[in-house]
């Protein structure tokens, strides 16, 4: 599997680019706070979907999906608070929310399917 066909990996590359311009605005005091933690878990999506597509196998790929999907809920978790500090607005921490449950959703049909794919050929 070529990491770079998954929609899930187009899709994450996209949130990363969402992520930088959405925190362009933060204030610059954030720089080193924020800013930097929801940049960095925002990059570990694609990485660790390409690092663990480099990996020996499946049960690797499946690893390194669940650290990506882990940051995921960081982000989650980061984006509330940047809303909540008025950082984000409403309208664009539901998009960005809309955005980090879809590759979620993904993430986790695609951990369903490698682990299918791996009971069958046990």
């Amino acid at each position: 599997m070529l990491y770079k066909d998954l929609d899930v990996y187009r899709k994450s590359i996209d949130f990363v680019v969402d992520i930088y311009k959405i925190t362009e605005s933060f204030p610059d005091s954030d720089r080193f706070g924020l800013v930097s933690q929801l940049r960095r878990a925002a990059v570990s999506l694609p990485s660790n979907l390409a690092e663990g597509s480099g990996r020996n196998g499946k049960k690797e790929l499946i690893n390194f999906l669940h650290i990506a999907r882990g940051s995921l809920f960081e982000i989650g978790t980061q984006l509330e608070i940047s809303q909540r500090l008025g950082f984000v607005s409403q309208d664009d921490y539901d998009k960005l929310e809309e955005r980090r449950a879809t590759i979620q959703r993904m993430m986790n049909a695609l951990i369903s399917s490698l682990r299918k794919k791996g009971e069958n050929h046990d």
